[in-house]
This record gives structure tokens, C-alpha cells and sequence, in this order.
């Protein structure tokens, strides 16, 4: 019996567009002069993603489509999961609400399959958009929680006391990187991958408090215009949308394999291969490291 080396939740973008304009990236208009070749693109963008995650041996969740709900498919901002708990996300925009029920009913079910152990809701009224500002680094046992644009600051409490590790607020600074997981990703031993230019200047003093100058490494501005630190990272596999070739020596360097699997259709609304995938079997522990094995 193969164990999975990761296990993830991804929704099939069936009903996937850019209808409305809720971050710099997304332009209706474009999207409507051209839609039907890029609903199909979109359609072989995400199956090419899903064959790279299923051929470095993840396990594959699916939670249905549907239909007006277009970014039902970024699965990262679902929820945040860590130790077989689950805290349902809260979005911002009136536009994106509507995926909460959707998001429960998958979490529910993968409750009953004995996947998830709770499902949660955040207290009051807290904004938290799932793992797309809540980025589990699993070197430092800590949340790296992003705020301003999309989530509330105030939420890093809530997720403190639920799951009982660190949280680390970085407030962003660039509309274009409205999530953390467009600008941070941790690797798997240890180094951050993240674009200063995304933070203000006492988020980047934070991340540099944090993290020792030899495992920062700095996003260059072209590559994270193109959500290169939009990553999602398993064992020695790194696997993002774009990656030049300074961002891709740095990582080789450091023993990584970049797998390019290029999302242009989803870039239009902002995401990449990230915001297309929800990591479910992270657990905490203390200075670990992930290698190849199967994470425990």
C-alpha cells in the first residue's frame, strides 16, 4: 500500500470565470472578449496542476462545483486545517459569501469520511480567508497570518487559541499581493520564499526576525507578478506557475525540484497553483523538518 505523501482539497473549475472585479488582477471585460477559450484553458490548466500534485504521489480531494459561485475553485481560501481541525473561512466581498455553504458541506463530508475530525466557524464577525492569509509554516509550528485587504488582524487570535501554536501577523502593502499566499510560502526545510515589496515595512521587519538571512529567499518582482511565490511545496518538489531562472538556481541550489505547471487562465483572477489547492493533512509538531516521507 503507497501512503500519499500529502493529501489535498481541489474543486474542478466547471463553472470558473473572472465575473467581477474584486482585486487588480481581474478584468471582466477581458475575460468575457475571450471566454470560451479560456474556460477551456482554464479546464487543461487545473487537470495539468492536478497530474503534477497526483504524480508526486498526493492524494486528491475533490469538493463539488457550482454553478455562480466562479471561485469556488480556489480551495485555499475554504478554510484553515491543522491537526484534523477544520476553521471554515469568512470572506470579505459579498461576492465570494456565497462559497461558505458550499465550503461547510465539503468540510461535513470529509468529516464523515473520517478525514476531519472538527469543523469550526470563526467567532462574531471575523474576516479570515482561509489558508490564502493563514500559511502554516511547519519548520517554525506557527500560522504566518496576513491582514489588511481581505482578512482582519484580529482573527490571529481565534486561530491562536483553536489550534493552540503560534499565529504571526504581517499586514500587506500591494493590492496586487491581497493574500499572504500570494507573496510567502514556506519550504519544506526551512527557507521562506516571499516578495518584500508585499509587506510594510514592520511585516518585513517581522519575517526577517523570524527567518535567518540564509533561508530568506526573495521573490524577484517579475517572478511574483506572475504569483511565483504562490507555490505549493512537498518534500523536495516545488510547484508553482512560474518560475524564472534566478528564483529557479536559488531553489536548485537548495536541493529543489521546480515543477512549472503554467495557470495563465487563473492568473486573471489573481491565483495560482496555491490558491488552486487546500493542504488538509498538515500536523503540528516542533522543529521538524519535511522530507519525502509520508507526513505523519
Amino acid at each position: 500500500m503507497t501512503t500519499a505523501t500529502a493529501r489535498f482539497l481541489m474543486c474542478r473549475p466547471d463553472h470558473f470565470a473572472v465575473d467581477y472585479a474584486i482585486n487588480p488582477w481581474m478584468n471582466p471585460e477581458s475575460w468575457a472578449r475571450d471566454s470560451k477559450i479560456l474556460v477551456n484553458a482554464s479546464r487543461r490548466e487545473w487537470a495539468a496542476l492536478h497530474r503534477t500534485l497526483a504524480g508526486i504521489g498526493a492524494a486528491i480531494e475533490l469538493v463539488p462545483s457550482a454553478p455562480h459561485l466562479p471561485d469556488l475553485v480556489f480551495t485555499a481560501n475554504a478554510a484553515v486545517v491543522l491537526d484534523r481541525k477544520a476553521v471554515l473561512a469568512r470572506f470579505r466581498y459579498p461576492e465570494r459569501r456565497g462559497e461558505e455553504e458550499p465550503f461547510e458541506s465539503g468540510f461535513r463530508a470529509l468529516q464523515g469520511r473520517g478525514l476531519i475530525d472538527t469543523v469550526a466557524k470563526l467567532p462574531g464577525d471575523l474576516v479570515l480567508e482561509g489558508a490564502g492569509d493563514c500559511v502554516w509554516d511547519r519548520t517554525r509550528n506557527a500560522f504566518w497570518m496576513g491582514y489588511g485587504p481581505r482578512s482582519d488582524r484580529d482573527a490571529v487570535s481565534p486561530i491562536k487559541e483553536i489550534f493552540g501554536v503560534d499565529a504571526i501577523p504581517l499586514e500587506l502593502a500591494d493590492a496586487r499581493f491581497y493574500h499572504l499566499d500570494t507573496a510567502l510560502c514556506p519550504l519544506s526545510r526551512g527557507e521562506i520564499m516571499f516578495v518584500p515589496a508585499a509587506f510594510t515595512p514592520a511585516g518585513l521587519a517581522e519575517i526577517h526576525a523570524r527567518v535567518a538571512p540564509g533561508d530568506r529567499i526573495e521573490v524577484p518582482l517579475e517572478d511574483a507578478c506572475h504569483l511565483a511565490a504562490n507555490a505549493v511545496c512537498v518534500g523536495d518538489t516545488v510547484v508553482t506557475s512560474y518560475c524564472g531562472g534566478r528564483l529557479h538556481r536559488r531553489l536548485a541550489a537548495r536541493g529543489y525540484q521546480v515543477k512549472v505547471t503554467p495557470l495563465p487562465s487563473f492568473l486573471r483572477s489573481g491565483g495560482g497553483a496555491f490558491c488552486l489547492t487546500l493542504r488538509l493533512d498538515w500536523q503540528s509538531h516542533v522543529g521538524a523538518v519535511e522530507g519525502n516521507a509520508a507526513v505523519a
